[in-house]
């Protein structure tokens, strides 16, 4: 499915704002609202975009998994399946198949010595703790909105932060808004009140206070294609100490990037960057300001995503 030029807006406006009205999305769009609110439920219901929500954790890692012949999509699917891998995806080049898992630091030597060895297929794996993020999916903005109304549709509580936090202890009511909202983020307040056993009010207070303090991260899940980019690829980075900082925020700074993150490791930043052609990723790669502060990179493409943004992608079953 490819987006026309009403869908790519609502889509973008959902980016910006995962819980923005559809009144006002219209307001902001100048479109009747009836329309909007058609188009954008239909969006959501066929799963050609999903708001949903993930619970952040003080730890993260990239898996890159080498597989036996004829067992990569097996791979694929067991780590999609953890409900601590926020994306799975099959790539070519030296790994089959790329995955980055969210977890607690105390948990990381379990995961990685005890869970990660006995997955299906798997013939060896490299590790790569991410340091930092410059970008999550979270701030990806493909150029769809002028500056104006992108502002006018802005939300804090998608604030892209880059920050790897402790989580709070929550009480029981806090959980499982949390739950709620990473299943449906934007359940209405009602329903989330129902669902927990507190009114309207409370459902909305706590909630705000959850989004407020990146206890719960919401964002617009979407395949790239559907506007257009046809090409994803994962970028390896190599970089002098001095210069990561500098690269990852002039990575983050690009509409295409919808990735990127500093890594320990062989490599110092990976990026995840989307265009429309193979030829339009050429140029990214040889022509762009980032690139004069890499000293080398690997460029693997993106064949299949089974998960995004911690949900099960439509082509994954």
């Amino acid at each position: 499915m490819v987006f026309d030029a009403l869908e790519r807006q609502i889509v973008a406006a959902l980016q910006l704002d995962p819980r923005c009205p559809w009144r006002k999305i219209a307001a902001v769009l100048g479109e009747a609202e009836r329309t909007v609110a058609r188009r954008g439920s239909q969006l959501l219901e066929s799963g050609a975009v999903a708001v949903v929500g993930v619970r952040p954790q003080p730890a993260a890692v990239l898996i890159e998994m080498r597989c036996t012949p004829g067992t990569v999509r097996a791979a694929a699917q067991a780590l999609a399946l953890r409900s601590d891998t926020t994306f799975v995806y099959t790539t070519t080049g030296t790994g089959d198949c790329v995955a980055e898992i969210l977890t607690e630091p105390r948990r990381l030597g379990d995961v990685l010595t005890d869970e990660l060895p006995s997955t299906i297929g798997l013939r060896d794996s490299t590790s790569y703790p991410v340091l930092r993020y410059f970008r999550t999916i979270r701030g990806w903005r493909p150029e769809v909105l002028s500056p104006d109304r992108a502002d006018a549709l802005r939300s804090s509580f998608a604030m892209d932060s880059g920050i790897l936090e402790a989580r709070l202890e929550l009480n029981r009511q806090d959980r499982e808004l949390v739950e709620a909202l990473c299943a449906d983020g934007r359940m209405s307040f009602e329903a989330l009140g129902r669902r927990v056993g507190v009114s309207e009010a409370t459902a909305r207070r706590r909630s705000e206070w959850l989004l407020a303090n990146n206890q719960v991260q919401l964002r617009a899940v979407v395949e790239p294609a559907a506007f257009g980019l046809d090409v994803e690829a994962l970028l390896w980075i190599r970089a002098d100490p001095q210069h990561v900082e500098r690269l990852g925020q002039s990575l983050a700074e690009l509409p295409m990037i919808r990735y990127a993150a500093a890594i320990a490791g062989g490599y110092q930043v990976v990026a995840d960057v989307t265009v429309s052609d193979m030829s339009a990723l050429y140029r990214f790669i040889t022509g762009s300001e980032w690139a004069r502060y890499a000293a080398s990179v690997d460029v693997s493409l993106l064949l299949d995503a089974r998960k995004r943004g911690g949900r099960f992608t439509r082509t994954s079953g």
